[in-house]
């Protein structure tokens, strides 16, 4: 991850810092389509969030990982000129979405 990755660096970075894995990166990446590229040209090995798994090309695996996970903290944000009437319906729901997301409790991963 360049630059514009810190906080998925800085995730990845104490994810295996956990895990007892040292490594020193020779390259960086900025967005997932520079990763997934050298990735597929068998330049590279990568951590990457879950979501990318679905613009992954046919020729490259993606593994879960186990144990104690990494997560990245999401926040919302929006235009404080935006008078949408979707966004103050999501405004206005936002504490219930709180409630909800506080309530499930994921299994535990095997490792």
């Amino acid at each position: 991850m360049g630059n514009k990755a810190k906080v998925l660096r800085a995730v990845i970075d104490a994810y295996l810092e956990r895990s007892g894995v040292q490594i020193t990166p020779t390259q960086d990446a900025d967005n997932p389509a520079m990763v997934i590229s050298l990735v597929a040209s068998m330049r590279g090995i990568t951590l990457i969030p879950a979501y990318v798994q679905n613009l992954l090309p046919w020729s490259v695996v993606s593994r879960p990982l186990a144990g104690d996970v990494p997560t990245i903290d999401l926040v919302i944000g929006y235009s404080k000129t935006n008078n949408s009437p979707v966004l103050k319906l999501f405004l206005s729901r936002l504490d219930e979405l709180i409630a909800r997301v506080s309530m499930i409790r994921l299994p535990p991963r095997s490792p």
